[in-house]
């Protein structure tokens, strides 16, 4: 391995779901889990493609939100941190209809965490930084 040529990645800047529903996924992201809209360009003959990308607050990751290509939409899973896992799923239990578990992994040094569903199966896993 020490003869290769070092990777020049240095970052991982977008993350892909699959979404049956742009718009409806864009909802989700951004009045559920408080995410910004950071992109949504139109491209393509008449553009008839759409790139739309969301993220925290702060953050240089970003999550793309796709229309399926070639299956159906879902089945992905990302990692976000919070400072205070109990806070916030109080908080997305207070809105109400949001697809979540109860927080676990106190267990065994593991970090307090609960994972929760978008409207098209895609996991998002909240962790405590």
């Amino acid at each position: 391995m020490s003869n290769q040529t070092p990777s020049t990645i240095v970052n991982i800047g977008v993350a892909m779901f699959s979404v049956a529903d742009q718009d409806a996924a864009v909802e989700f992201y951004s009045r559920v889990l408080g995410f910004e809209v950071r992109d949504d360009t139109r491209f393509g003959p008449e553009g008839e493609y759409r790139w739309v990308e969301v993220a925290p607050p702060g953050s240089t990751a970003r999550l793309a939100l796709n229309p399926p290509m070639g299956g159906a939409p879902g089945g992905g899973s990302i990692g976000v941190e919070t400072a205070d896992v109990a806070a916030e799923h109080a908080r997305l239990a207070a809105i109400g209809g949001v697809d979540m578990d109860a927080i676990s992994g106190t267990e065994d040094g593991a970090p307090p965490m609960f994972a929760l569903r978008d409207p098209d199966g895609n996991s998002v896993w909240v962790v405590q930084a």
